[in-house]
């Protein structure tokens, strides 16, 4: 831990203009590579924070995974609330308060990370949690199941939000898209551990087992540092400069070089925060390419069909002639999608995000072709007993493909092309459309099912992994290893010399020196 006395920026350290330019833009990781262990030490750190992190997405997760379950134990004669059984259009309502919560959740979620910060934001996100499940535990009618839902959703906007911000906000680039992948990764967990606990236990217990996870998340993420990058906005060096020295393992020469380089890209910033509106996410060309990067990632996320797949997963798993129970059959394609995600997490940093969402558009409208293809000639009453194989195949690569690139990428890059300060408002609109197309997807289907056939509709979902596919192709930028900035420069269309040549300008003044003089010269202190 730092201590409280102040302390030069650069101590007894001859640092030409030259070399800390070079190291900018190199993003200050070179630095860190002369001195293996500490690196390693702060990696650890940063996993450790990025796990507590989380572990709200594993709560989230249970939210998601407890309606596979619990719904046929509501719609049973022996339900557990109200004594009778609901219909299916209030199930369907269970998962559409999620989408309603959610999108009342993220605006709320988007100010509060801005306000009060990202640690802050993600203290807050147990507490609508913990209410979902408390209702639960005391509901006595399907009124309490609608509220219960809706704090789900609204704590799962925060998730979905905050812990991105938050992870890539604090993570060195060689491990930002590793750590990144942790949230859909334990979403994923938490949607599998749903799925068995529902299975083992009553509707009470369910509730009673997770209404505790919410209070193990804060007591964690209390005592985790607020991020950097966001201390530096706010203009506050000492608590910035104590958050990095934890992060990157104790190294106060990583800490402090990285803390220069902050604050050369919060300088402009800081100068034009006072009011940020929606005006400033068209305000360039970096953010307006940005934006719409987010937006098609997002929607193309609900509408590559991901919903549909999970849900008629019973229906295709019959017509590969499967005999397992619906929870089996649940319980074995989370499984399928934690094995994925776990590739996606070990890939993320090794592939790129832009090889990975390709490769998985291209996957999953194969996948949906080939199940469309074998809806078509069965509804028309055509012999495919002998390719009865096809769906159940083409619906285990689905999962994995999906889970592989645009399940967890779109969160990931979200957090890479905007500007830092608009990231929240940005990242805000994005998950809004992402909830609004969730909302659309899951009420929505049915009918379209009743207009253009179940064959119509896996075809149209390939069209949707297609245009996603060229979108991507022709707009994603690859942001594997790179700086915040320079991604901002690739997408603005400006030369990163003029970046070079503006940041040691800004370097200079700052450390009172300039490349004219010797080099030899030790630059003033700056104290923190």
């Amino acid at each position: 831990m730092a201590s409280n006395q102040s302390e030069p920026l650069f101590r007894n350290a001859k640092i030409p203009v030259e070399m800390i330019t070079t190291e900018i833009m190199d993003n200050v990781e070179k630095v860190e590579s002369s001195n293996k262990s500490v690196q390693e030490s702060g990696k650890y750190r940063q996993i450790a924070a990025a796990f507590i992190m989380n572990i709200g997405g594993f709560i989230y997760g249970m939210v998601i995974g407890w309606t596979s379950p619990m719904i046929p134990q509501l719609q049973s004669e022996n339900s557990p609330i109200g004594g009778s059984p609901i219909s299916d259009e209030v199930a369907s309502w269970l998962g559409g308060f999620v989408c309603v919560g959610a999108l009342v959740g993220t605006p709320f979620f988007g100010t509060a990370s801005e306000k009060f910060g990202r640690k802050v934001s993600g203290c807050l996100v147990a507490v609508p949690l913990g209410i979902c499940w408390l209702i639960k535990v005391f509901a006595t009618d399907q009124n309490y199941l609608f509220a219960a839902r809706c704090f789900g959703g609204f704590g799962g906007a925060g998730v979905v939000l905050v812990v991105p911000l938050y992870v890539a906000e604090m993570s060195s680039i060689k491990i930002r898209g590793t750590l990144g992948s942790f949230l859909v990764f334990f979403i994923n967990i938490g949607v599998v551990v749903g799925y068995i606990l529902g299975a083992l236990v009553s509707f009470r217990v369910f509730a009673i087992c997770a209404s505790v996870l919410p209070m193990i998340y804060l007591s964690g993420v209390i005592f985790l540092p607020e991020t950097p990058i966001y201390l530096v906005r706010k203009e506050r060096m000492a608590d910035a400069r104590r958050s990095l020295l934890w992060l990157r393992g104790g190294n106060r020469e990583v800490a402090d070089r990285e803390l220069i380089f902050l604050n050369t890209l919060a300088k402009e910033s800081i100068a034009s925060q006072q009011k940020v509106g929606f005006r400033d996410l068209f305000k360039n060309r970096a953010a307006v390419k940005g934006l719409a990067i987010a937006l098609f990632l997002f929607s193309g996320q609900q509408f590559c069909g991901i919903f549909a797949m999970i849900s008629y997963s019973s229906t295709i798993f019959e017509a590969s002639g499967s005999t397992l129970a619906p929870n089996t059959a649940a319980i074995i394609i989370g499984v399928i999608q934690v094995f994925a995600s776990y590739l996606s997490l070990v890939l993320m940093d090794r592939a790129g995000r832009r090889l990975l969402v390709l490769i998985s558009c291209a996957g999953m409208g194969v996948c949906h072709f080939a199940i469309g293809s074998f809806s078509y000639f069965q509804i028309r009453e055509y012999e495919v007993s002998s390719f009865a194989w096809i769906p159940l195949v083409a619906f285990s690569i689905y999962v994995v493909m999906y889970a592989l690139g645009m399940g967890p990428a779109p969160y990931i890059v979200a957090t890479e092309i905007f500007s830092p300060e608009i990231s929240g408002l940005a990242n805000s609109v994005s998950l809004m459309l992402l909830w609004a197309s969730a909302f659309v997807v899951l009420k929505f289907f049915s009918n379209v099912v009743a207009l253009i056939g179940m064959d119509g509709c896996f075809f149209l979902f390939a069209a949707f992994c297609a245009c996603t596919f060229i979108l991507s192709w022709f707009m994603l930028p690859e942001t594997k290893e790179r700086s915040i900035d320079s991604i901002l420069e690739e997408l603005d269309g400006k030369s990163l010399r003029k970046f070079s040549k503006s940041a040691k300008q800004i370097i200079t003044s700052e450390i009172g020196f300039d490349a004219g003089r010797n080099s030899s010269k030790l630059p003033e202190p700056v104290q923190v």
